[in-house]
């Protein structure tokens, strides 16, 4: 299957993402007060670290489009799932929406999951026909959440 990458279609996921992320990060504190839910943020900061330190700085990109020289990465956070990035977004995220609540607040994360997701679709199919041995990956793996999805 040959997909045609799409510049303005990458640059969108990222520009909705971090858009909606600046406007998380500016409607409220940057720090969970309640226990559990910075608990939950901290797990979301070490996930994106590990997965960033298996990865390998240099070796990704923050759009959707794989790189030239892209291997496929099978350890640490990646034996079980395929974006750990992602959901160490929407973990980190999520205890700061529900510790310092609005409704805009919501809508601004609803938009980023959605985004997310939209974008992990688009990569997938991009790295199905550009990274050997992808499609088995996606049968032994999760996309984002272990055991569920």
């Amino acid at each position: 299957m040959k997909i045609q990458k799409s510049p303005w279609k990458s640059l969108f996921f990222v520009a909705v993402q971090f858009i909606t992320l600046g406007a998380i990060g500016l409607t409220g504190p940057f720090i969970a007060k309640n226990g559990w839910y910075f608990t939950l943020e901290m797990a979301g900061l070490v996930l994106g670290i590990w997965a960033v330190m298996i990865m390998r700085p240099g070796n990704f990109n923050i759009a959707p489009d794989p790189l030239t020289r892209s291997e496929l990465v099978k350890e640490g956070p990646y034996r079980l799932i395929r974006h750990p990035m992602y959901l160490a977004l929407l973990l980190t995220t999520l205890p700061l929406i529900l510790d310092s609540f609005s409704i805009f607040r919501l809508l601004f994360w609803v938009i980023l999951l959605v985004d997310l997701v939209l974008k992990m679709q688009y990569e997938e199919k991009l790295l199905l026909a550009g990274v050997d041995k992808y499609d088995l990956y996606i049968q032994k793996s999760y996309r984002i959440i272990p055991f569920i999805c």
